[in-house]
């Protein structure tokens, strides 16, 4: 048996070891408590402001922890800029790609389950991708294209790394903007009452921009493997999102639809006038398509993926806590540490990103390359959404950290590096 005084020496040695045996939980803690300048952070406010007042954004919610401490939580500018209502800090935003994330960590509870291995054909479970094609030629005049046959399927790790060809509807090139709306095929966010398995099962016999595998190209692959979710698990991506990760998680405001007693949450959308300054969004807006501003409040019935969950600073923040704990956050593992090591690892060899960072599986990854360009160190990880968010986990370091805008298109996106750069120099160590 292990004395109490032994039990004391090993904590304090896992924990200095940076150990996952002790799931962290996020706590409200003074910055210094965790050797951050709370002086310093309070530039963050400085940076909100300056763009509130040049007509650029409205406002923002922020989030930033470190070693399990929030740090920096705050609501900042407004909701309505018209008539100066503040912008809370649990305003639930619209958070699109960002809901890859949580996507991939579906996919790879599955994966842990032994459902599936991640360079097993997308076909095997889906039938309507067999015999995959690679655009070849298009006509512009009729939308007309030749094809030729892919040189082989489409994989569940092409899906994740967003190799497999497959581009973005409404928001991708013409060509297959084109090509997709011709065949009724939706980015996934805004739209009416159509279903995720019928348009994913139109999306498999279309062409593919290139061969799977050859490069990355940004596109509907977390919104099929929200279909994959749906097919193995036998649920609805959202109820296995509620009853795997969020009730778990304990996050409380994440929604594909959300209930009538939060609606009145939901953040102001904006947009940008001709000289690039704000102006509230219009009940629809015209993205290559219709697009409903308020889908979060709509009875929807599409659970997209790769973009239609909505959230909070806070509960986004749970989320990464549990990525950056290894899998774990208060006592409920969802994936375990070496499922979190494959995700955050290059997946995706030389086919290099901005800056030649990495891609993991749902997530980009910082490389020694990469980190010369931002103080975020090799290995952080991170993405943002369609709204002007973003995020990112820094395991070196110990912090999770969000920007939240509700804003598209948005100008003066420089705003989320600043961020970034903001939020480092406030370390102390």
């Amino acid at each position: 048996m292990i004395r109490s005084s032994t039990r004391a020496i090993l904590l304090l040695f896992f924990m200095a070891a940076g150990t996952t045996s002790f799931s962290q939980t996020l706590q409200t803690a003074t910055p210094a408590s965790v050797q951050v300048s709370e002086e310093r952070l309070k530039r963050i406010d400085g940076l909100v402001q300056q763009y509130i007042d040049s007509g650029w954004i409205n406002g923002a919610t922020a989030i930033i922890a470190r070693n399990g401490k929030i740090v920096y939580y705050k609501g900042l500018g407004y909701d309505d800029a018209a008539t100066k209502k503040h912008l809370q800090k649990d305003a639930i935003m619209r958070i699109a790609s960002q809901t890859k994330a949580i996507t991939s960590v579906a996919v790879m509870m599955l994966y842990e389950e032994g459902r599936f291995l991640l360079d097993d054909a997308v076909s095997k479970y889906i039938p309507e991708f067999k015999n995959p094609v690679v655009l070849d030629s298009f006509n512009e005049a009729d939308t007309t294209y030749t094809t030729v046959p892919a040189k082989s399927g489409i994989t569940i790790r092409h899906l994740l790394t967003h190799t497999s060809g497959i581009h973005y509807a409404q928001i991708g090139n013409k060509t297959f903007n084109a090509i997709y709306a011709k065949a009724g095929i939706l980015a996934g966010i805004g739209i009416g009452g159509i279903k995720l398995a019928d348009i994913m099962k139109k999306l498999g016999p279309l062409p593919l921009a290139h061969q799977p595998g050859e490069k990355f190209t940004y596109g509907l692959n977390t919104d099929l493997l929200g279909y994959l979710v749906e097919v193995v698990s036998g649920m609805s991506l959202d109820h296995f999102l509620k009853t795997r990760i969020f009730e778990p998680l304990g996050m409380k405001d994440t929604y594909f639809y959300l209930p009538a007693a939060k609606q009145n949450r939901l953040a102001t959308l904006y947009t940008e006038d001709d000289t690039k300054h704000i102006k509230k969004a219009a009940a629809t807006m015209d993205i290559n398509g219709t697009f409903y501003t308020n889908y979060p409040n709509m009875n929807g019935t599409y659970f997209s993926g790769g973009g239609g969950l909505s959230s909070t600073a806070y509960d986004y923040a749970i989320f990464m806590q549990m990525l950056l704990n290894n899998g774990v956050y208060n006592g409920k593992r969802i994936l375990s540490r070496n499922t979190i090591r494959m995700m955050t690892t290059n997946q995706i060899g030389d086919l290099a990103l901005g800056h030649g960072n990495a891609f993991g599986l749902g997530f980009e990854v910082a490389t020694e390359k990469g980190s010369a360009f931002s103080p975020r160190p090799k290995g952080s990880y991170s993405w943002g959404g369609m709204f002007s968010s973003s995020y990112w986990i820094d395991p070196e370091e110990k912090i999770v950290a969000q920007l939240f805008l509700q804003l598209y298109p948005n100008s003066h996106g420089d705003i989320h590096e600043k961020f970034k750069v903001l939020t480092y120099q406030a370390l102390n160590n």
